[in-house]
This record gives structure tokens, C-alpha cells and sequence, in this order.
């Protein structure tokens, strides 16, 4: 009994993975540029998936911002634009999570990476643009992402409240602070009030 309900869930898993529309590399670019500044798009690195789940350039970049599209196998909607110096950090964190990495798992190698001074973090402050939420969507009639909204999130590795002078909860709705302190995740939360788009 056990071993058929074993084989039914792995079947479900597998038809449902199979059954996940992947747009097509034009959209794909079209929802992960929407999460760049405006002036920065045209000249943006983009990555997105294929079939498979992997994380490929679908777009070749001149500036210096790299764009991820919102990923078709999870739920909701996240689309990202990062300074390249992050490059390293986000590239080994999508390693880490397809090796089955859980988020503590992967937040404490990068640490323990960052330390030793093999996995590079910037130098300076570096922002990561996000375009997310639960009920987003691509409108392939207006090429726009709908019912989204923003945050901002600017990566100081190592920083402190000391160090900053951010505090470590906003001090009012949607105000900066900083997030994981002391670390090489540390960051400047900033995400705003989220305002009814109807």
C-alpha cells in the first residue's frame, strides 16, 4: 500500500511539472525587465527558464543589471533585477535550491562561503529590484504585469545597526531597515504600503 501511494504522489508531481506553461523567451523578457528601473531595460541581462527548470540568458545584457524572470513552477509571482556585483550570491543561491538546499541550509553556506572568500559579495552597496505578489500577472494585451507591486532591497554585506544607522524593524509603515545584520545576506528592507490597484 505504501509503495502505490508513494508511486501516485511521484506520478502527480511529474504531470503537474509537465503540465507547467512556460511562456515563451519574448515574454519571459517582456515580465523580467518590468522589475528594472525604466531606463535601465533596454540594455538588461535577462534570465529565464526552460522546460526542463533551468536558468538560462534569454537576453545579453550591455549594462549592469541582470533580470530574472517570475519562475512558472512556483506559486505566486516574483520578477527581480539585481546589480551584477550579486551575480555570485544569486547564482549560487538557484545552485543551492536545485541541489534541495532548504533556505537555512543555503543562507548558512553562502555565510560560511562569503567568510572564506569563496563565494564574492560586493563591495559596495548593491540593490535588488523586486515586482512581485500573489495575485500578479503578465496581460499579454497590454505586455504589462498587473496587480503587482515593489520592493527594494539593497545588499551591505557585513553591515550593523552600528554601522548603518538603520534600525532593525521599520520605524513606520513600509520604512527602510536593515535585515540580517552582521551578515553577508545583511540588507536594507524598503517595501512599500501596498496600495488597492482596482
Amino acid at each position: 500500500m505504501k509503495t502505490s501511494i508513494i508511486a501516485v504522489c511521484f506520478l502527480t508531481f511529474v504531470v503537474g511539472f509537465a503540465q507547467t506553461q512556460i511562456p515563451d523567451a519574448a515574454t519571459q523578457i517582456k515580465i523580467a525587465l518590468q522589475a528594472a528601473p525604466e531606463d535601465k531595460r533596454d540594455a538588461a541581462t535577462v534570465l529565464g527558464f526552460e522546460e526542463s527548470g533551468a536558468v538560462v540568458t534569454l537576453k545579453a545584457g550591455t549594462n549592469e543589471f541582470i533580470c530574472l524572470t517570475d519562475d512558472p513552477f512556483n506559486e505566486g509571482f516574483n520578477a527581480a533585477c539585481y546589480h551584477k556585483s550579486l551575480s555570485d550570491f544569486m547564482a549560487r543561491g538557484r545552485e543551492l535550491k536545485t541541489a534541495g538546499k532548504t533556505s537555512n541550509e543555503i543562507f548558512e553556506i553562502r555565510e560560511n562561503e562569503a567568510k572564506s572568500g569563496t563565494l564574492k559579495m560586493p563591495e559596495q552597496p548593491a540593490t535588488l529590484y523586486v515586482l512581485y505578489g500573489r495575485d500578479a500577472r503578465f496581460d499579454p494585451q497590454t505586455d504589462k504585469v498587473v496587480d503587482a507591486f515593489y520592493r527594494w532591497v539593497v545588499y551591505i554585506p557585513w553591515a550593523t545597526p552600528e554601522s548603518s544607522g538603520l534600525p532593525t524593524s521599520p520605524m513606520v509603515d513600509g520604512g527602510p531597515w536593515i535585515m540580517f545584520p552582521g551578515t553577508h545576506s545583511a540588507h536594507i528592507m524598503i517595501t512599500p504600503p501596498r496600495i488597492d490597484q482596482n
